[in-house]
C-alpha cells in the first residue's frame, strides 16, 4: 500500500522514519499507527517492529534514546519526534496480571500479541505491504472491537482500560463475544491482580484522553473502577472556567469524576502528594451558587485555592457562581498593592501580625474599589487602618 506510507511521509517523523529505514528489512509500523492512517486520522504517536536488533534503526534515527534491553525495545527522540522501538515478539504469562515473559518472534507472532484485532497491522516500510490478522480490517471497517483471544483479559487485566480508551477515541463498539469476555473477566476480579500503579498509569491515560470524560464513562461502564462517577456537563463547565495555559487540566477532571473523596486510593494509585492536594482542594471547594457579592468576600472565600479548585467550585454553582469563579479568575486574583510591610515599618508600625492586617484590609479597600492603584493613598490608608484592639492595649 503505497499510498499508506504516502501518507506517513506527510508527517514530519513519519517521513523521518521511512528515510531511515531505507534499505532496511523487517521494519513495520505497527498497531494504533497503522489503525489511524487507515481511519484518515493523524497517528498520535510512531509504534516500530523490527525483526531483530533495534540499534541500527534507532542509531540511524537520531543519538538520544532509552533502551529496555528485557523486552529488546527502545525508544528514540530527536526534537519534537519519538519513536518506540520493538523487536518482534512473542509474550507469555505466569499468571494473570503478571508482567510478560518475552522471546523473538516473527511479525505475524508478534501482531498475536496485539489487545484489539484493529490494532493487530503491520505496515511493512520497504515494501508497503499490509499485514494484519484475520477480522483486522473487516473490523476496522465496521467499527468493532474484538480482543484476539477468550484470555486475553486474564493474560492482562489493563487491556481492559485500552479497549474502553479506544471505545471512547474512536466511536467503536465493543465486539459480541469481546464484551461477554470482559464482562466475565471483571466479575472474576480479574482487576484484582494488577498493582495500584498500573491502574493509576491507565487512569492517567485515559485522563490524557481528547475526551477524558467520554474515556471515563467507558471505564465506568466495564465496571473497572467503582469509584468513579463522572460527570460530563460539570467536567465541560469547569474546564470552560480553568484559565488558558494554567493549572492541570486532568486534576479537575478527575476531581469531578470520583464517586467520593479518596485520597487513599489515589496514593495507591500513585498519584504524588502535590496532585492529591489539588484533587482534595477541588473536592473541599464549596460551590460558589451563592457567591459573596462584595469583591472584598469573595476574595477572602478564594484566596489560596489552586485555580483547578476555583473552576471546579464555580462549575458547581449556577449561573452565578460560574460568573464569581470567571471575576475571580480572570480579575481579582490579579489585584495587588504597591505598598508592602517594609513601607509599613519605614513610618513607624512595629513588626507583628498587625503589619500583614493592615496590609489585608488595604487590599480588600481596593478589591471594593474605595482606593486607587496609588501607592502614597494605599499607605495612608494603611497607617490610618484602626489597629487590630489588643495591638492598640499592648
Amino acid at each position: 500500500m503505497d499510498d499508506l506510507r504516502q501518507h506517513l511521509r506527510e508527517l514530519p517523523c513519519g517521513g523521518r522514519l521511512l528515510d531511515a529505514a531505507a534499505g532496511m528489512t523487517g521494519v513495520y509500523l505497527v498497531g494504533g499507527a497503522v489503525r489511524d492512517l487507515l481511519l484518515g486520522r493523524a497517528p498520535r504517536e510512531l509504534d516500530v517492529v523490527v525483526e531483530g536488533d533495534v540499534n541500527e534503526l534507532a542509531a540511524l534515527l537520531g543519538d538520544r534514546s532509552v533502551a529496555h534491553e528485557r523486552f529488546g525495545t527502545a525508544t528514540v527522540r530527536d526534537g519534537d519526534c519519538r519513536w518506540d522501538l520493538a523487536a518482534a515478539r512473542a509474550e507469555t504469562y505466569a499468571r494473570p496480571g503478571a508482567l510478560p515473559a518475552v522471546r523473538p518472534a516473527a511479525i505475524e507472532q508478534d501482531l498475536r500479541r496485539r489487545d484489539v484485532s484493529v490494532n493487530a497491522l503491520a505496515l511493512d516500510l520497504a515494501t508497503g505491504k499490509l499485514r494484519g490478522l484475520p477480522h483486522a480490517e473487516a473490523d476496522l471497517a465496521a467499527g468493532r472491537l474484538r480482543v484476539l483471544h477468550d484470555a486475553s483479559f486474564a493474560d492482562d487485566p489493563t487491556r481492559l482500560w485500552r479497549v474502553a480508551r479506544y471505545a471512547a477515541r474512536l466511536g467503536f463498539e465493543l465486539e459480541e463475544h469481546t464484551a461477554q469476555l470482559a464482562r466475565e473477566a471483571v466479575c472474576a476480579g480479574v482487576m484484582d491482580t494488577v498493582s495500584g500503579a498500573r491502574i493509576g498509569n491507565e487512569l492517567r491515560l485515559a485522563l490524557g484522553e481528547p475526551d477524558p470524560p467520554a474515556a471515563l464513562v467507558a471505564a465506568a461502564a466495564l465496571g473497572l473502577a467503582p469509584w468513579l462517577a463522572p460527570d460530563r456537563a460539570l467536567t465541560e463547565r469547569a474546564l470552560e472556567l480553568l484559565p488558558t495555559g494554567e493549572g492541570r487540566r486532568d486534576l479537575p477532571v478527575l476531581a469531578a469524576s470520583l464517586a467520593a473523596p479518596a485520597d487513599e486510593l489515589l496514593a495507591e494509585l500513585q498519584f504524588t502528594a502535590a496532585e492529591r492536594a489539588i484533587v482534595r482542594a477541588c473536592a473541599e471547594a464549596p460551590a460558589l451558587g451563592d457567591a459573596p457579592q462584595r469583591a472584598s468576600e469573595l476574595a477572602r472565600a478564594l484566596h489560596g485555592r489552586p485555580v483547578e479548585a476555583v473552576a471546579l467550585a464555580g462549575a458547581c454553582g449556577a449561573a452565578a457562581g460560574a460568573a464569581a469563579a470567571r471575576r475571580w479568575l480572570d480579575e481579582l486574583r490579579h489585584v495587588g498593592l504597591q505598598i508592602t510591610g517594609d513601607d509599613l515599618r519605614a513610618a513607624g508600625v512595629a513588626e507583628g501580625p498587625e503589619l500583614g492586617r493592615r496590609l489585608r484590609a488595604v487590599l480588600a479597600r481596593r478589591l471594593d474599589g474605595e482606593l486607587a492603584d496609588d501607592r502614597a493613598a494605599q499607605l495612608a490608608a494603611a497607617l490610618a487602618a484602626a489597629p487590630a484592639p489588643d495591638a492598640a492595649t499592648s
